[in-house]
């Protein structure tokens, strides 16, 4: 009996999270007018009073329509969504009474978190939250070696300010979110930056050991889960919303429900101990999170399908990220990846959704030269070619395991040669042997579907 590998229990409910497989990130701000990446204003070393007076009093997204975002998402066969609410630099999308930076302020004039949630949630999507613990424009943050002014006169910067008042203003606002915006399946406070933090949440021992030797004892430690009350805003998050799905980010060795490796894909299923972690990856189309109209290098189609299945394979969730320009569009080159994407999902989004690792015992039979998904409910094993074989596909060990083989974008049946000059070259007869087409089908990456016993 082959045995399926699954992720620990968490505090949070993670049974639609593992169903879904598929979600968008959406990073949107006053960084999106400057067409760079959200960190333009510490890259610039800007003043908070520089960088809202150039962007905060024009930012005026007068094409922004939520319900075309929530279509692209649903087009490209995701079941959830994650925006940032407030990134780094302190602006908010919602209407919130802790502060005047947000975008009922600007020229927008309106809260422009609500309708794109409601635009969601109406075609039968999750939606996540993500909140930056950082905030560089808020007056009682201390400026750090993450600040925009890292290199000024910190002691003189910081002279009143008391993060004290920062902690219940992160507190306020993420109780506003709850309250006023839920339901909220997934929240994304992000992030923890101390040495220890970054130790906590890395995957690899080698990379632990090597940071933590390199760590400056006298330098700036940077924040962690003391800066943010960590435990207390986690055990808020829990009173107010229960069954919420929390990211690994505070800085909390546990009590959270998923680990967000960034920018990778690990090359195994993240653990928890000796246990399988609930896991996302986060990912950009063009190596920057927000709208970039300069030097982007976009993914293709195939490169995308190929981290969705890579992720899904390893029992993870691919959050997908597109950045809006600063009219609040999505770009041309984003829908069109987005739709190929779609058109895939279109005709196989049952090798990914409710998928995961297929079991050991089954991996072991797969060639190089494809990746697998598994649906411990039906039972049905999911190899993707990413190379198209030029001879029968021999899958070792296989043959009295299946009940039945189709190519799964057109259901079409898949048998053993018949051709009596092929049996002179027969695998071992252990071997499940299936006869392909000779031409690669017209599919991005083509999917065998197996029925097994």
């Amino acid at each position: 009996m082959s045995v399926v590998n699954v992720p620990r229990a968490t505090p949070g409910d993670s049974t639609w999270f593992r169903e879904a497989r598929f979600g968008m990130f959406i990073h949107w701000g006053l960084y999106s007018m400057a067409a760079r990446d959200f960190d333009h204003q510490q890259r610039m070393a800007e003043s908070t009073e520089s960088y809202a007076e150039r962007y905060f009093g024009r930012f005026d997204p007068d094409l922004y329509d939520p319900e075309a975002w929530a279509d692209a998402a649903v087009r490209a066969g995701m079941k959830y969504m994650v925006v940032v609410a407030k990134h780094h630099e302190g602006f908010c999308l919602w209407d919130s009474a802790l502060t005047d930076f947000t975008a009922v302020n600007t020229p927008a004039g309106r809260d422009l978190l609500r309708p794109l949630l409601d635009a969601f949630r109406d075609r039968g999507l999750r939606v996540g939250l993500y909140y930056s613990l950082l905030d560089w424009h808020h007056p009682h943050y201390i400026v750090d070696r993450s600040h925009p002014l890292a290199a000024h006169d910190r002691a003189a910067l910081n002279r009143g300010r008391d993060m004290e008042q920062y902690r219940a203003f992160v507190k306020g606002q993420i109780e506003e979110l709850l309250t006023q915006y839920g339901p909220v399946d997934i929240i994304w406070p992000d992030y923890s930056f101390d040495g220890e933090a970054i130790i906590r949440m890395a995957t690899s021992e080698s990379f632990r050991a090597s940071y933590r030797a390199g760590l400056d004892k006298d330098a700036d430690p940077g924040k962690g889960a003391a800066d943010w009350d960590a435990a207390g805003l986690l055990a808020m998050v829990r009173r107010l919303a229960p069954g919420i799905l929390v990211n690994d980010r505070l800085g909390l060795d546990d009590g959270w429900d998923v680990t967000t490796p960034e920018s990778t894909v690990p090359e195994r299923w993240p653990m928890v101990g000796e246990e399988f972690a609930l896991w996302e990856t986060c990912q950009t189309l063009t190596g920057s999170w927000s709208h970039n109209r300069d030097g982007a290098r976009w993914k293709s189609v195939e490169q995308a399908i190929h981290m969705l299945v890579d992720v899904v394979g390893k029992g993870g969730n691919l959050l997908l990220n597109v950045g809006p320009d600063g009219r609040g569009e999505f770009g041309p080159q984003a829908l069109a990846v987005l739709d190929g994407v779609g058109a895939w999902m279109r005709l196989h989004s049952r090798s990914i959704h409710g998928c995961t690792r297929p079991p050991d015992d089954l991996i072991a039979a797969l060639p190089d030269t494809t990746r697998a998904t598994y649906n411990p409910e039906t039972r049905r094993l999911y190899v993707h070619l990413l190379r198209w074989p030029s001879q029968p596909l021999v899958l070792p060990g296989l043959r009295d395991r299946v009940a039945y083989a189709q190519l799964l974008h057109d259901g079409s049946e898949l048998s053993r040669p018949t051709d009596p000059l092929a049996q002179l070259h027969a695998p071992d007869p252990e071997a499940l042997w299936l006869d392909l087409p000779i031409a690669k089908p017209e599919v991005e990456i083509p999917v065998v579907e197996l029925f097994l016993r």
